[in-house]
């Protein structure tokens, strides 16, 4: 459950993870690293440095209990303070502060004053003014008395040179570490940009470069896209040659048929047509989304042609309102071959088809929407399979098709690194077909 929460924080990209790798365990490390020494080692050795200032103050205290002026004590205490360093002046309680004064990233301060608190009660104030110098004010039976010393004394001489020594080179060791890292990524990147762009439609000219397993993940890439180019090729020449080939014997059968009385040929003619609508089918699914190279496209421009194009041939097309502009990389001929399939569909199922294209940062999405009998939700994944026919009821008499016109559309979605979705229209309640390409 932990888990599930902090990975929705967790970067998506895979220089923000190495980024993460890098510098989580270099602040961990400083963080322990610098609470341990301030704990163990800085304030334990301003305890005891202070503590031995203490019995110095303990010292002085009891030697100024001598029945004798002020003056005539500090001149008798005076070779004593040269040699501990100190200075010594009695003060009236009005000039004693009130209150504490170090600063608040005083760390060495603060643990100065409460030792002095807590181990010489007489203390009635703690001043630190400067970085040089502390005053300690303790009662004495003469009155308050000022003591003034160095604060090497009692605190460690820079104790933040450790930290800033640390912090210093920590991050340059991650500045470092992330250039290096960033040289290393660089290939993994270039091997997903170009297995995304191949997943589109677009070829990148990709060379395996960085590190071993990298070049071999390249190496493999570009074998497997050598086949897959290949395969698609091959599949392409053999339909096309097939249905090249079916033509001839179409043609002699039609001659033939053109010899016999038109009742005894209309039922054979019918099936020579369905023939030849079969062959046509056939070249666009082997010529799929192949046709042309991929070119900077604004949708909005495609559709609205293909609309006009519809509505010359007096198909009852309607188109709304564009949102969103932009350039998307298309193939203009495969992409308004799907359309057109679409089109055609929702037309031959329907009274009326409206179609809308909708641009935003992330995607392209080509609606197609029709007031036909729509297809039911079981049978909308063998909808958009080769020669696969639905229900004949659905054909309403408009005549059928040869199964092919929603798998071109999905062929041709899926090489540009979309894909085609079906379902009910909220408007006309028939079919709504959405081509939804990635940007």
């Amino acid at each position: 459950m932990l888990f599930g929460v902090l990975k929705r924080y967790m970067p998506r990209s895979l220089y923000g993870r190495a980024a993460l790798i890098l510098v989580l365990p270099v602040v961990v490390i400083q963080l322990v690293v610098s609470i341990a020494f301030i704990q163990r080692h800085l304030e334990d050795v301003t305890v005891q440095m202070t503590l031995t200032v203490v019995r110095e103050l303990n010292l002085i205290s009891q030697l100024t209990q001598a029945e004798e002026g002020p003056q005539v004590t500090l001149d008798r205490l005076d070779p004593f303070l040269r040699t501990l360093n100190m200075e010594m002046h009695f003060r009236s309680p009005s000039e004693v502060p009130e209150t504490d004064q170090y600063g608040w990233t005083d760390y060495s301060g603060r643990v100065v004053t409460a030792t002095l608190r807590r181990a010489f009660p007489q203390t009635l104030s703690v001043q630190f003014p400067d970085e040089l110098f502390i005053q300690v004010f303790f009662q004495t039976e003469r009155g308050p008395l000022e003591v003034r010393f160095s604060r090497r004394r009692v605190t460690a001489a820079a104790p933040h040179q450790l930290i800033v020594t640390m912090l210093f080179f920590g991050a340059l060791m991650t500045v470092i570490s992330y250039l290096y890292m960033r040289n290393q990524l660089r290939p993994i990147k270039r091997l997903a940009d170009a297995a995304q762009a191949f997943g589109r439609g677009r070829v990148l000219p990709y060379h395996p470069t960085g590190a071993t397993e990298v070049r071999a993940a390249g190496s493999a890439f570009l074998d497997m896209r050598g086949r897959i180019e290949r395969q698609i090729e091959q599949r392409t020449m053999m339909l096309s040659g097939v249905s090249h080939d079916l033509r001839t014997p179409l043609t002699r059968l039609k001659l033939g048929l053109a010899m016999l009385d038109e009742e005894d040929a209309e039922p054979l003619l019918q099936d020579v047509d369905e023939m030849q609508r079969l062959i046509d089918a056939f070249l666009d699914f082997s010529r799929g989304a192949g046709q042309g190279e991929p070119e900077r496209v604004d949708p909005h421009q495609l559709v609205g042609r293909i609309v006009e194009d519809a509505n010359r041939e007096g198909k009852p097309v309607k188109l709304r309102s564009p949102q969103g502009e932009g350039e998307v990389m298309l193939r203009p001929t495969a992409m308004r071959r799907a359309i057109e399939n679409l089109i055609g569909n929702a037309v031959r199922y329907g009274n009326h088809a409206y179609v809308s294209c909708v641009i935003t940062e992330k995607s392209v999405r080509i609606r197609v929407e029709d007031d036909g009998p729509g297809i039911p939700p079981e049978q909308r994944g063998d909808a958009t399979r080769p020669f696969t026919r639905l229900d004949p009821s659905r054909n309403q008499n408009r005549g059928s098709g040869v199964g092919l016109g929603l798998a071109i559309v999905v062929d041709i979605a899926r090489a540009h690194g979309g894909t085609l979705r079906l379902g009910e229209s909220e408007e006309l309640g028939g079919l709504q077909a959405d081509i939804v390409i990635a940007r």
